[in-house]
């Protein structure tokens, strides 16, 4: 255990495009009691005990037999860690296996990462599968493997990339309200989203590329999620605005010009609406 431990408290140190404890641990890295920037998709298992996690600022608990479920482009912090604690942890950076996913499932992920208001801790049931995936992936980098190694494991993250889109997919089937044609239709419009929210956020474009008229889009999907076409455009322009601010240089005007506001102002009015601060403040804020 303190073997597994330390290799993976180096490869997240090292920041390595696979950071797998392969298998149970008994605390946490060093570096996840901090604020931690998450570039991964993330997966901590509690097979014993309990802690709490800040994701993004709210915290949640965690205690045996849950799973958390971690975003790309969130911040995260553990508190809170019991004595009798065992969990299992995955961090992988999606963009190795990106060309190989399919479209429903990069829908099924945007929309999870957008609906950032849904708790981030389950019991899936499926736990014991989960835990199997992290025991088999280590955490040495893809750069240097031969071409069997860095297959099989592309494989392997492929393989619990679905698995947890599956989980997400009976979750968000659970909450949309709807059946057969009408998720088939949700899940086009967000690979949709996926491909154009930065140069497209009007309902007539989305319902023109579907075939729909944009009033029965925009009841469909607002009776499926509680949200309009707009709002889930919205959402997914926020969430790459602020992972913009956070990660990178650019300027502010350099992020309205991406995202195609007409003005500086009318995207600081737009930012500030959905978060209550400027764009200027909130990457100040992010600094200190």
């Amino acid at each position: 255990m303190n073997q597994r431990f330390k290799t993976l408290s180096l490869a997240l140190d090292s920041h390595n495009d696979v950071c797998s404890s392969q298998g149970a641990v008994d605390r946490f890295p060093q570096v996840l009691h901090d604020m931690f920037y998450m570039d991964y998709i993330g997966v901590i298992i509690c097979h014993c005990g309990s802690f709490s996690i800040s994701v993004d600022f709210h915290d949640y608990d965690v205690s045996e037999g849950n799973t958390v479920f971690i975003n790309e482009n969130t911040y995260i912090k553990i508190n809170n860690v019991s004595a009798d604690l065992r969990v299992s942890i995955l961090f992988y950076k999606v963009d190795i296996i990106r060309d190989l996913l399919g479209s429903t499932v990069q829908a099924i992920r945007l929309y999870n990462y957008i609906d950032n208001d849904r708790s981030c801790v389950w019991n899936t049931g499926s736990e014991k599968d989960i835990a199997h995936y992290v025991a088999l992936l280590n955490s040495n980098n893809l750069v240097g493997a031969n071409e069997f190694e860095a297959n099989e494991r592309k494989l392997l993250l492929l393989a619990i990339t679905y698995r947890l889109c599956a989980i997400y997919a009976n979750l968000i089937s659970s909450q949309i309200k709807g059946v057969g044609r009408k998720k088939e239709i949700f899940f086009e419009l967000m690979r949709l989203i996926s491909l154009h929210y930065k140069e497209h956020r009007d309902v007539a474009f989305y319902a023109d590329k579907m075939c729909l008229s944009p009033k029965y889009l925009s009841s469909l999907v607002k009776s499926l999620c509680g949200y309009t076409v707009q709002q889930l455009v919205f959402k997914a322009i926020l969430r790459h605005c602020i992972f913009l601010i956070h990660n990178t240089n650019k300027s502010i005007q350099e992020i309205s010009e991406m995202h195609h506001f007409p003005t500086l102002s009318s995207f600081g009015k737009f930012f500030k609406k959905q978060t209550g601060k400027s764009p200027r403040l909130f990457r100040e804020q992010k600094g200190n």
